[in-house]
């Protein structure tokens, strides 16, 4: 099994996993970027409080919706990211070596070359994956409709039933037929603009991330005696610290995406339908100004630090597991002589 395809598996595990962690608060974090209260008429709702009202209203299945595309999204998006990365990771470490015959360099991969190596992993990731984000996004904007609630005693039962009903289940299939009538095809790829320049937050991110483990590595090797093993916890605290840094520069342009890939309003106030990527950002900061480019930034880092967290924490383990059974098995196979 080659290295790129262990890390490719060991990345869409941990991706599983960290989404099934972290997927309400990604929820309430669409909802809040989607938001589009431009009169102010109702007061900003916190991640708690947000929460809380999701599940009082609709339900706690509401914080899971579209949760299967998701993790399917997760899984394909982490397996083709770490193996694109891995392949083009390697042919890096190949040029510095050659570079390093040459009298160049020290032989290791540098800050600059790891952007490249992440940026085109990324770019390759987002033409391929981004159909599925743009499905979680519907589901995830999906709210229960129903009509303007009566005062308690005037209620029947009968009514109240009404009230509470939910309307006909929107699932995937749903989502999908909804994109298609919309825009056809090409509504699949909606927020891909933004998304390709948002390439730059996991570049960022494992650009951080991998000096940072470099870094703790040489320090490690040089105060154990050449034993440069780094912790799970380690590897939690990094992805964390690298994540954060990431986000916080990246974020305007998840909202922007994320207002892209919801359901736009065809009919009423202009104000709140976007017919691009240029034209939703001229909007936002006309009506709603540069804080509109920031709402649930709380609720975004507290996930998406979690979920890469433990991302790189399962992804590395699952790799040295992967690579003792390979070891242990090719130790077996060898003849006793």
């Amino acid at each position: 099994m080659s290295d790129a395809l262990i890390n490719g598996l060991a990345g869409a595990g941990g991706g599983i996993i960290a989404q099934l962690i972290t997927y309400p608060l990604q929820t309430v974090n669409t909802r809040q970027q989607t938001e589009r209260d431009l009169k102010k008429e109702k007061r900003k709702l916190g991640t708690i409080e947000l929460t809380c009202q999701v599940v009082k209203h609709e339900g706690w299945g509401r914080l899971y919706s579209g949760l299967t595309p998701s993790l399917i999204g997760s899984a394909a998006s982490q397996g083709v990211y770490y193996y694109f990365y891995q392949i083009f990771r390697n042919k890096a470490e190949v040029a510095a070596l050659e570079q390093r015959k040459l009298g160049i360099g020290d032989g290791s991969v540098g800050m600059f070359s790891s952007l490249v190596v992440a940026a085109l992993s990324g770019c390759v990731n987002v033409l391929m994956t981004n159909p599925i984000w743009v499905v979680v996004t519907r589901m995830q904007t999906h709210t229960k409709t129903s009509r303007k609630s009566q005062p308690a005693q005037t209620l029947s039962e009968e009514a109240i039933l009404v009230e509470a009903t939910e309307p006909p289940l929107y699932g995937t299939v749903h989502a999908v037929q909804e994109v298609y009538d919309e825009a056809g095809l090409w509504g699949f790829w909606k927020g891909v603009f933004p998304t390709l320049i948002m390439v730059s937050n996991p570049s960022m991110q494992f650009m951080l991330y991998e000096t940072m483990l470099k870094k703790l590595k040489k320090k490690r090797a040089l105060t154990t005696k050449g034993n440069d093993g780094v912790t799970a916890l380690e590897i939690f605290l990094l992805g964390a610290l690298a994540k954060l840094g990431a986000t916080v520069v990246t974020y305007p342009l998840l909202v922007v995406k994320s207002r892209l890939q919801a359901k736009q309003v065809t009919t009423g106030d202009k104000r709140h339908h976007y017919k691009g990527t240029l034209d939703a950002i001229l909007k936002m900061i006309r009506y709603e100004g540069f804080n509109g480019f920031y709402k649930g930034m709380s609720t975004k880092i507290m996930q998406s630090v979690l979920a890469a967290a433990v991302l790189f924490m399962v992804k590395e383990e699952l790799v040295k597991g992967a690579r003792l059974l390979l070891t242990s098995k090719k130790a077996k196979s060898k003849p006793i002589l």
